[in-house]
């Protein structure tokens, strides 16, 4: 009786893999999971939520003001004001669309302590410099080290140099490049951990896709928020996608894995 009982588990495991292979695609919700009563882009409520809903991960931006405190907000500008051009004083007080207070990077990994479900995708914007790169690079690393959220975050960016750079500052980091005209061959040369780019590049490049996987490298893909392009990317097997429709793609993924 005790060895039929066992066949039996093992034969349900083994029809489970299929489901489970199909569903190896992880939700980052982009500038956290905003689209929601209450929410903004880059605001604290929205990684509170994307935790809630728990995805993998939580995408925000950051930029250091022109004396060095790292804030996170997309646009260069806000509300007319270059974010990287002005001082902290300038900006304290400035609001995003749900009321809330313009946060500091330290007010943001201070609620990401608290959080238990969701990775921090942290975007390093693109400084005026290669040294002002390398220097912000420098200056968040240090930060997320001492808040001991190393193991929970994961770098992205647009800039090379503040790529190389968060490799050589953080080497058991996770880092992948944005920017999308290096092949994962070239990426896995300069250290990096994976490739994120755009849906139009994989549309460019489909090899890509296989590449990356061979030499060992992550895709993930932006900014996804049509549900038939989410299936095509799940077919592709990739391994993240950033999408303003978290529960959208997570709905998919789950009937997928039923």
């Amino acid at each position: 009786m005790r060895l039929k009982t066992t066949f039996i588990v093992l034969l349900c495991a083994l029809m489970a893999l299929p489901a489970v292979a199909k569903n190896k695609t992880k939700v980052i919700a982009h500038r956290g999971y905003w689209k929601t009563e209450g929410s903004a882009q880059n605001s604290i409520r929205s990684l509170e939520l994307a935790d809630q809903i728990k995805a993998y991960g939580s995408e925000f931006d950051v930029h250091l003001t022109a004396d060095n405190v790292p804030v996170v907000h997309h646009d260069n500008d806000i509300q007319g004001v270059n974010i990287q051009k002005a001082t902290y004083d300038q900006l304290k007080d400035m609001k995003l669309p749900n009321g809330e207070t313009l946060p500091t990077l330290e007010q943001y990994l201070d609620k990401a302590k608290t959080l238990k479900n969701t990775k921090l995708i942290f975007e390093l914007k693109v400084h005026a410099t290669p040294e002002r790169n390398r220097e912000a690079a420098r200056m968040v690393v240090d930060m997320i080290n001492n808040k001991k959220l190393a193991k929970k975050t994961e770098y992205i960016t647009f800039s090379l140099d503040a790529g190389k750079e968060l490799i050589r500052v953080a080497p058991k980091a996770k880092v992948a490049y944005l920017n999308g005209e290096l092949s994962p061959k070239e990426l896995k040369d300069l250290g990096f951990s994976g490739l994120d780019y755009h849906y139009n590049v994989f549309k460019q490049h489909p090899e890509w896709i296989p590449e990356a996987k061979k030499l060992g490298l992550t895709v993930n893909v932006w900014t996804v928020d049509e549900e038939g392009l989410m299936k095509e990317l799940i077919n592709d097997e990739v391994d993240f996608i950033t999408t303003d429709e978290p529960v959208v793609l997570q709905k998919l993924l789950n009937s997928r894995a039923k």
